[in-house]
């Protein structure tokens, strides 16, 4: 099935202008095609129209200190959202609960790739499960959210381009200035999927 995503500008590539009401045609896992939306409306596809700006998916280069060395507490433990210090003897169990909740946190940041390697079992199968991509890092401590200052071209993981991966984000912002300002993060698509939604 395709799907046409809209959205009020289209960044498929870091070192190009985006579009303006620009749209990318996501066939499964992939992207089809990236143009004006006037140009790719009336396909056969089920349409998504984000009023934000739909940038390629990011990386977390902090993935492995986030899932290894901080705890992600449970909504019930009503501790926060925020990593902290984990606590005292930790079972494999719930370094692999702690690892899910990192992984669907940094989702709705717009991650779709995040730096490991991961040495306990169980955060890496919640890595592997989650469907994000593990890419080499230093393991470095930092945030959860993959702008966190930088400059958005230095936070992609890769440029959105027909044949590849359908791994991209939607901000809730009017300006790439916006996305960089630290607007919200609307949705998270990675391998064609919506994995995030804001609600």
């Amino acid at each position: 099935m395709l799907t046409l995503h809209r959205a009020r500008l289209v960044l498929a590539d870091p070192t190009a202008p985006p579009l303006v009401d620009g749209a990318v045609l996501v066939a499964g896992a992939t992207v089809a095609e990236i143009g004006p939306f006037s140009e790719l409306a009336g396909r056969p596809a089920r349409v998504r129209e984000w009023d934000g700006v739909l940038v390629p998916g990011l990386v977390n280069r902090h993935g492995r200190w986030l899932l290894e060395c901080a705890y992600h507490p449970d909504p019930r433990e009503e501790s926060g959202d925020q990593p902290l210090a984990p606590p005292d003897e930790l079972t494999d169990e719930r370094w692999g609960g702690s690892a899910r909740r990192g992984l669907q946190r940094m989702l709705a940041f717009g991650a779709t790739a995040v730096t490991g390697p991961f040495d306990r079992p169980s955060v890496r199968t919640a890595a592997t499960r989650s469907g994000l991509h593990v890419l080499p890092g230093d393991g470095t401590p930092g945030a959860l959210d993959p702008l966190d200052g930088r400059p958005l071209g230095t936070a992609v993981h890769r440029a959105l381009t027909a044949g590849g991966a359908a791994d991209f984000a939607v901000f809730d912002a009017r300006t790439l200035e916006d996305v960089e300002r630290g607007a919200g993060c609307l949705a998270t698509v990675l391998g064609g999927r919506l994995l995030h939604r804001r609600r």
